[in-house]
């Protein structure tokens, strides 16, 4: 179970260019320079691997400077927000800092802000639970399957044939259109 965990984090971390930065038993460190690449990650682990393997994934996600230790560990203050986070994150639960919440993709929803409790630091965590925003019209990215909300803001592809697609990210559509193993667009199909 836990090479099959470590295997899909490591898929969706390459093809959303988020880092791997540790391994911790059953869980991960990630970094990124891009906010929603890391928001988008959480939010896709803890919909798809809770389907997928009987594992309660839960994230936390903090926001700003750290410090490279030893070449394979990050130290600061956000490295330690985003641990309690974690830790007081319930199963399938992502919870992020105010910061990381006001740089959010479009199709995510924050709740209201709570102060969490953070062994080791001076004052509980103000933070938010992320999810998936709630809509009437949703859609469903091909590339990770997560359902969205059908709004402005996803990234759209639109086939020959007419089709229109849409992604969570540009990372999904590139990863979805590079993939060879999708149907080929129906024309080809009818010229067959």
């Amino acid at each position: 179970m836990l090479t099959r965990f470590r295997g899909r984090v490591r898929a969706i971390a390459a093809r959303r260019g988020v880092r791997v930065t540790k391994w911790l038993g059953d869980g991960a460190m990630l970094s990124s320079a891009d906010t929603p690449a890391v928001v988008a990650m959480a939010i896709e682990l803890a919909d798809r691997i809770s389907a997928e393997l009987p594992l309660g994934v839960r994230a936390g996600l903090a926001h700003g400077p750290v410090i490279m230790f030893e070449g394979d560990d990050y130290i600061g203050r956000p490295a330690n927000v985003a641990a309690r986070l974690c830790d007081a994150a319930g199963d399938g639960q992502v919870l992020a800092t105010r910061e990381v919440a006001s740089r959010t993709p479009r199709w995510v929803a924050a709740g209201t802000f709570s102060g969490y409790p953070a062994r080791g630091l001076d004052r509980p965590v103000e933070a938010t639970v992320l999810s998936i925003a709630s809509a009437d019209a949703t859609t469903v990215d091909p590339c990770c399957g997560l359902t969205l909300p059908l709004e402005p803001g996803l990234d759209t592809r639109f086939g020959s044939d007419g089709t229109v697609v849409h992604f969570c990210s540009t990372a999904c559509a590139v990863a979805w259109e590079a993939d060879e193993r999708r149907p080929p667009p129906l024309e080809t199909l009818s010229q067959a």
